[in-house]
């Protein structure tokens, strides 16, 4: 009672905090509950009823959807995203744990001159790449994506991986030493284990950029048989919304959003735990 009691008072002091956010939260996910319940109406439907849920549900506007060469943009998608992931958390994981666990000369020089990266805003390289690339013959295949995603990626993740491996316990590595491990196996048994829920961090980032990009596709790639989601999904706009087909439309969207929803669903838990295992301390 005394517990429920002092809940009830904290509530009533601090009411419109709670207000405010719920009022923050509707209007954070309403946009995606608008769009579920759109993707299942059909015209009538939707000029009719705007913004409420109607029946019967149009389950077919899913399939339309996917037959709308949505299935390659998504197969495309994924193979781009599954490899530039992997090709960052490998590269970005062997520099991270160089620039945390050995001395050279000219290190800090290094890591500094790598995070200075971070100020050079993405657009201002697009040309110089643009032009790497065509010059390797890379234009219209999927290793035009996936390398320069992996490259673009790394300063990031070295920066967040590095603050990790250095706030890991020397004496780990010396017992591992004196038992005779090598290097190696310092770092894939011992460093990489430990880091799992900054690899998720890092790597969830790493997804959500790859997924969501649009710029560099649509510069790179002429083969629409290559295109990813978000150059397949403004084709896809252009024809469902000229013949007012909204229910297919939005079914699209909704398909397309599914793997970034299903990513953090699954590893929310592991993203925040790495953000808040001084990963992100200096």
């Amino acid at each position: 009672m005394l517990y429920g009691s002092a809940r009830w008072r904290h509530f009533k002091e601090d009411w419109w905090r709670y207000l405010v956010l719920i009022f923050m939260a509707i209007i954070t996910f309403y946009p995606f509950i608008f769009m579920v319940i759109t993707s299942f109406k059909d015209n009538y439907q939707f000029m009719h009823n705007f913004f409420g849920i109607t029946f019967p549900f149009h389950w077919t506007n899913y399939l339309d959807a996917w037959k709308a060469a949505l299935s390659q943009y998504m197969f495309n998608s994924i193979i781009v995203t599954t490899v530039s992931l992997f090709g960052t958390l490998a590269v970005a994981s062997l520099g991270a744990y160089a620039f945390a666990r050995f001395d050279f000369p000219g290190k800090d020089f290094l890591f500094m001159t790598i995070l200075a990266l971070l100020m050079v805003p993405g657009i201002l390289t697009l040309i110089p790449a643009y032009m790497l690339v065509k010059s390797l013959g890379l234009l219209d295949s999927r290793l035009v994506l996936i390398l320069p995603y992996i490259s673009g990626q790394q300063v990031f993740a070295i920066f967040i991986l590095r603050s990790f491996f250095a706030s890991l316990p020397e004496e780990l590595f010396e017992a591992a030493r004196i038992d005779g491990a090598s290097e190696f196996y310092g770092f894939f048994r011992i460093a990489l284990p430990l880091t799992k829920p900054t690899l998720v961090s890092v790597g969830v980032v790493n997804v959500l950029f790859t997924w969501n990009d649009y710029l560099w596709p649509l510069v790179t790639l002429s083969n629409d048989k290559l295109w990813t989601v978000t150059i397949g999904l403004v084709s896809f706009q252009s024809q469902y919304s000229g013949l007012e087909l909204w229910g297919p439309l939005f079914a699209g969207y909704t398909i397309v959003s599914l793997p970034l929803i299903l990513l953090f669903t699954f590893f929310m838990r592991y993203f925040i735990a790495g953000l808040t295992s001084g990963a992100l301390k200096v």
